[in-house]
């Protein structure tokens, strides 16, 4: 089931609303990537999943509206989680910390099966310290 298309494709999988992320996040794509996730959050339930399989190369604009949507997740109760396969992005997420706050996992139906509440962050604040680290800011 496809949901009216903001940019991105969104899905619903298994009752969990699914971003289709592009092959490229930069600056030039995160406005959609944005949008993207604030239409899928507008669907109930206990997680939000992106699906980053495709993705081969994310910027710091992207690594910033997902930090966005992971605060917002949290503020409301919900998860936000990654399915990455590629080892660019994988790379980048360990190096600024993000794989700390967002579950990060290497296929979709993984991100889809995690119980809701595992591996939830219970402080907003620390997506800050760990943005503060990045290479990128």
């Amino acid at each position: 089931m496809t949901m009216t298309e903001p940019g991105f494709p969104v899905r619903i999988t298994h009752g969990v609303p699914v971003v289709i992320a592009p092959e490229e996040i930069d600056i030039t794509s995160a406005g959609a990537l944005r949008a993207a996730l604030l239409h899928a959050a507008a669907r109930p339930g206990p997680a939000l999943v992106v699906d980053m399989t495709r993705t081969r190369f994310c910027d710091s604009a992207g690594l910033h509206a997902l930090i966005g949507a992971h605060k917002r997740a949290l503020a409301e109760g919900r998860q936000l989680r990654l399915a990455v396969t590629g080892a660019q992005v994988r790379r980048i997420f360990a190096l600024t910390a993000l794989d700390r706050l967002i579950p990060v996992f290497t296929h979709l139906d993984q991100a889809l099966a995690l119980p809701p509440g595992a591996r939830q962050v219970a402080d907003p604040d620390d997506a800050d310290r760990a943005w503060s680290r990045s290479p990128d800011s």
